[in-house]
């Protein structure tokens, strides 16, 4: 193949089916961009970020499954990269990212932007090399991107900026690369051992996560056959949520008391493609049985019976056949009555009297949800609006919701809606974005316009850091530097040339939704939100209530009583709970 270095590069992800590679222009980029520019085929994701160019790759290979691709200029360039890669790596999407490096004569020589991205970057990455010759670079490309799509994680190219112009090695080819079809099955006795385990127990609970991304039937199958309620984790909801009367909703932090409750009185536990972290709410005297592709993650949260590697698809099908089929559903119908409970007082909750200001954010992510599409993407900022996604927002099937819900990253939801929206441009794709995570990367709401994404974003506006509030709170700390003077993101959003709207009373927020939801192009509305609201995790420990004691007493000494009297005014509400 004739041409150069950045000419068979640009080639090969175009075989892929790349069809775009997000960044920021930088001299050590020049090669490789001008390829971009020839090409013509390959379009350049301007962003005025390159964390957001990450997030964006990372949102974009999350809704896809595809090697989505973000580039970055040597040094400080690259080197922004690091914290989307890190929520690419941790959510196991396929993103491949290219490092610009200083001339490679000068490595090691303290040159002006010098840094080492193939160290850098080595914690974060499934795969992370650096080229000093032309004729390295075919070959590792390649591997770089088969490490990513067949790992499922971050694979790291770097590239002194002065290979890309280099002439290509004589007879390189773009090769294209896709991730390869297999299945992945456990033993026959491993089976065997987990269906005894299960046959044996008189209540059965499944948690389960995005490892079942592919096996909603499967798993739904398994919980009929074992009558088991199932609880699943925030990053499995989108594709368990949906069609399942067994669900009983989420356990964790973030989680429902029906949750916890279905794990806490089980004598069996089924896992599922799941890695939920939190080990307080595993149960503490149920046998284990734990299905995940990775053998390496199976057993570092609980101790595990019965370990199953496989696909949870795969190995459902397989264990389903040597499972007895119950009859007795009294547990699982007190769960799952448990949870029905707990919906109707959270949908309480969402509503509203029209002169309600400020808003409670149970009603603004509930009329999300009602006025939203049916194949919508929603992507959520860490903290609160993660919490509000969580409860409210409706998977059916056809949603998605993407997060960093396993980096837990501030500032992810507008630029992962960014990515997504590039990838699906008929699509309607929704930002619930927190105040301080869109002032963050206040900037791409630039790459929107400039970009001519139709991306509708929604700020939760309480001119706080609530979540990290809300923890300071339970370890009866006095709430302090997380207030926010907030300019009027509406009037930011006008200036920037999107749609937008401030809502003040409840009365307004339909109207403002539907007028941004009904725009061709990108909008944003501004939502007055109520800062003192609490999301309560389903198990209160004795610690967290001594320090909202603790919390309370100090606030008080400290002259603040203000804040507590608003703190119980805005929750009176929320007395009632399972």
């Amino acid at each position: 193949m004739a041409g150069t270095i950045a000419d068979l590069i640009v080639a090969t992800l175009r075989a892929s089916g790349v069809r775009r590679v997000y960044g920021l222009p930088g001299d050590s980029l020049n090669g490789f961009t001008d390829a971009l520019r020839r090409d013509g085929t390959v379009a350049w994701g301007h962003v005025r970020h390159e964390e957001a160019a990450a997030f964006a790759a990372a949102g974009e290979a999350g809704t896809t499954g595809r090697l989505a691709v973000c580039a970055g200029s040597c040094g400080p360039g690259n080197l922004h990269l690091v914290n989307g890669l890190f929520d690419a790596q941790r959510s196991r999407v396929p993103v491949l990212a290219i490092a610009a490096h200083i001339p490679q004569e000068e490595i090691g020589s303290g040159y002006f932007q010098e840094t080492h991205p193939q160290e850098l970057f080595r914690e974060c990455s499934v795969y992370c090399e650096l080229a000093s010759i032309p004729e390295q670079v075919p070959w590792l490309l390649q591997t770089a991107m088969r490490h990513a799509v067949e790992r499922e994680g971050v694979a790291v190219l770097v590239v002194p900026g002065g290979l890309f112009p280099a002439e290509s090695p004589k007879g390189a080819q773009p090769r294209p690369v896709f991730r390869s079809a297999s299945r992945t099955i456990p033993d026959d006795a491993s089976l065997d051992r987990a269906a005894r385990v299960l046959n044996a127990a008189r209540r059965v609970t499944i948690l389960a996560g995005a490892g079942c991304a592919d096996a909603h039937d499967e798993a739904v199958a398994l919980a009929d056959t074992l009558k088991a309620p199932m609880v699943h984790s925030l990053r499995g909801k989108e594709y368990l949520e949906h069609d399942n009367p067994y669900d009983v909703g989420l356990t964790g932090l973030i989680g429902y008391s029906s949750g916890y409750r279905a794990m806490e009185h089980c004598d069996a536990l089924l896992m599922l493609g799941t890695d939920f972290p939190y080990r307080e709410f595993y149960p503490e005297n149920a046998s284990v049985v734990q299905v995940d592709v990775r053998g390496e993650h199976i057993g570092r949260r609980v101790p595990v019976d019965v370990p199953l590697v496989g696909t949870v698809r795969d190995t459902a099908q397989a264990l389903l056949p040597l499972l007895e089929r119950r009859t007795d559903d009294s547990f699982a119908r007190t769960m799952t009555g448990h949870y029905q409970r707990v919906r109707a007082r959270l949908d309480g909750l969402a509503q509203a009297k029209p002169s309600e200001s400020p808003l409670h954010p149970q009603h603004i992510a509930a009329t999300i949800d009602r006025l939203a599409t049916t194949d919508a993407a929603f992507t959520a900022d860490v903290g609160t609006p993660t919490v509000w996604a969580a409860r409210y927002l409706r998977m059916n099937g056809q949603r998605r919701l993407i997060g960093s819900f396993n980096h837990g990253s501030m500032a992810n939801a507008l630029p992962q809606a960014v990515g997504i929206q590039a990838a699906h441009p008929g699509r309607q794709v929704v930002a619930l974005a927190g105040d301080g995570g869109l002032a963050m990367l206040l900037g791409e709401l630039l790459t929107l316009r400039q970009l001519d994404l139709p991306v509708k974003v929604v700020v939760f506006s309480n001119s706080a850091l609530s979540f990290v509030e809300l923890e300071m709170k339970a370890a009866g700390v006095v709430n302090y530097g997380t207030g926010l003077q907030n300019p009027d993101f509406a009037e930011q959003a006008r200036a920037a040339g999107l749609f937008a709207a401030r809502v003040e009373r409840a009365g307004d927020l339909e109207d403002a939704l539907r007028a941004a939801f009904a725009h061709d192009g990108p909008a944003l509305v501004d939502v007055l939100t109520q800062r003192q609201e609490l999301s309560l995790p389903p198990k209160l420990t004795y610690e967290q209530l001594k320090g909202f004691t603790l919390f309370a007493t100090r606030t008080i000494l400290n002259g603040r009583g203000d804040e507590i009297v608003e703190l119980a005014r805005t929750n009176l509400r929320q007395l009632s709970r399972d």
